[in-house]
């Protein structure tokens, strides 16, 4: 019988569906950046030569994840145009749900799901199982799509990024200059309340150009932040 699962219910349920997969898995997620618990989860049926198969629909994949795609020799990714779709299977079970692949939204974001059970709701488990098939058939190879993922905005550019002022660094650099990843500077911003995250991406608030920043978009790299090199996170 199909189960409702709350945000912490979704993390759980879909760390065992990639645990308990024995033959197949299936992840299908418009955004992608994967924390290091189902990093090492997949890593581990990369061991055991599970087939894997991620989708993803935005072409924002950073240097880091693509280079550990590239590692794993049984998991084939691939890029699908207009995917909003979040479905993850293995040959056993299904979760359909609103959580993407994406550290962020796992921890801050409200989520919700519904968990099937092929056993048991045979009949939705293969529609499902039908339309991520579909997916599939209709999404790019990551071969074709890795150098066009390797030249999309924000972290992928930010060391790379133009800057017009000679106090202000992008959000890379900064990061660096404090200790910090990318990732957790911006996470670090955004709980100080400079940066908001919706739909999926980072804003600039009020109080982050209060603070000395600025979005900037630059015809080869991108969309970037940049910030006072004096900037401090508390």
């Amino acid at each position: 019988m199909a189960k409702f699962l709350n945000t912490s219910a979704t993390n759980y349920f879909l760390e065992e569906l990639i645990k308990g997969a024995s033959e197949r898995l299936i992840l299908i997620s418009p955004f992608l950046r994967l924390n290091d618990r189902i990093k090492e989860l997949l890593e581990d049926k990369n061991r055991l030569k599970i087939d894997i198969r991620i989708v993803y629909g935005k072409n924002e994949l950073h240097p880091e994840e693509i280079n550990w795609l590239r590692e794993l020799s049984f998991v084939r990714t691939s890029f699908c145009k207009n995917l909003h779709a979040k479905c993850y299977l293995n040959e056993q079970a299904c979760i359909i749900t609103s959580l993407n692949l994406y550290e962020f939204s796992q921890v801050n974001n409200n989520e919700m799901g519904i968990y099937l059970s092929r056993p048991e709701d045979a009949e939705l488990y293969r529609e499902a199982f039908e339309e991520a098939q579909r997916i599939i058939r209709i999404s790019d190879e990551v071969r074709m799509s890795l150098e066009k993922v390797s030249a999309v905005p924000e972290s992928a550019q930010l060391d790379e990024s133009p800057i017009d002022d000679d106090q202000k660094l992008t959000s890379s650099k900064l990061a660096k200059k404090s200790g910090l990843k990318t990732q957790e500077l911006l996470d670090k911003l955004t709980e100080s309340g400079l940066l908001e995250y919706r739909h999926e991406k980072h804003h600039l608030t009020e109080k982050g150009k209060e603070a000395g920043g600025e979005f900037r978009i630059n015809k080869r790299f991108g969309a970037y932040f940049i910030w006072p090199e004096s900037l401090v996170l508390k």
